[in-house]
């Protein structure tokens, strides 16, 4: 996950049900932090698909997920930040195809990311051609989310309301300076 070049990288992942702020807060911690952010790939993918995506589709874009964090993993500055990865993958494969592949699980136990922020679903839904997972179900994924995460011993936050962005500087503030010690 690390190159040699950037060893001391901290990897903080902000995922979350669809239409919680993830990419707008991912944008603004990269600038804040000086350095750069792994871009939501299903999204570009999904986009450009003129047909129903399947589960190679989301196969692809799980392994996508995990080339791309070499890839910036090369320009990022002390933090990387990813808009969503492989815990969105492996609820959006049991959600829609009720399996996921075994290297999603093995993946996520290895928890190499040093801290996840849960996006809450307490902001309105904003629809979009991409977006599937409106209303209720957005509250079923938080939780399938959060699940996942506790199953596999990841350090987490959740951030809630309006004020994301700062509560996301303490929480990863608070990170590094217990990082230092």
């Amino acid at each position: 996950m690390e190159s040699s070049a950037n060893l001391k990288l901290k990897h903080i992942v902000i995922t979350g049900p669809e239409s919680t702020g993830k990419t707008m807060l991912c944008e603004k911690l990269a600038r804040h932090y000086h350095t750069v952010f792994i871009p939501e790939y299903a999204r570009e993918y999904i986009l450009t698909l003129n047909r129903p995506y399947h589960f190679d589709d989301v196969l692809h874009i799980a392994e996508k997920q995990v080339e791309l964090v070499t890839e910036y993993s090369e320009t990022a500055k002390n933090i990387l930040f990813y808009d969503t990865y492989l815990i969105i993958t492996k609820v959006w494969f049991d959600v829609v195809f009720k399996k996921h592949p075994q290297w999603l699980d093995d993946m996520l136990l290895e928890n190499k990311v040093d801290l996840y922020l849960l996006c809450a679903p307490d902001i309105p839904w904003i629809p979009d051609p991409v977006r599937e997972n409106g209303g209720k179900m957005r509250e079923v994924l938080f939780k399938q989310y959060q699940t996942e995460l506790n199953n596999c011993h990841s350090r987490y936050q959740v951030i809630h309301g309006k004020n994301r962005f700062e509560k996301a500087v303490e929480y990863i503030d608070k990170m590094l300076i217990a990082k230092q010690e």
